[in-house]
């Protein structure tokens, strides 16, 4: 398991791998303490993982903009051509 964590165990963000693919991960970042990627090779294939903790509602339009820029910056740092799976907590909401 690789994991992210923020100060006082908040946030962090961790990617699980099966022990038999660990040593296909070729790659890991922590971007931050909610954004993480892992870049795993299967054969003639690379696989991007992203996961993600975004913040939540009661937190300042500031961060909210940061996290958003920072996956953006991930995501377009992955060639379109590669897989990519997007995981993660968005904090969505739905109604009032």
């Amino acid at each position: 398991m690789w994991y992210s964590s923020g100060s006082r165990a908040r946030n962090g963000v961790g990617i699980l791998v099966e022990k038999e693919l660990i040593d296909r991960v070729v790659k890991v970042m922590c971007k931050s303490n909610r954004i993480m990627s892992i870049k795993l090779v299967t054969g003639a294939e690379i696989l991007n993982v992203v996961c993600v903790y975004a913040p939540q509602m009661g937190l300042t339009d500031y961060m909210k903009k940061v996290f958003s820029e920072e996956l953006e910056e991930v995501l377009y740092g992955i060639p379109r051509h590669k897989k990519l799976f997007l995981r993660g907590d968005f904090n969505g909401n739905i109604g009032d």
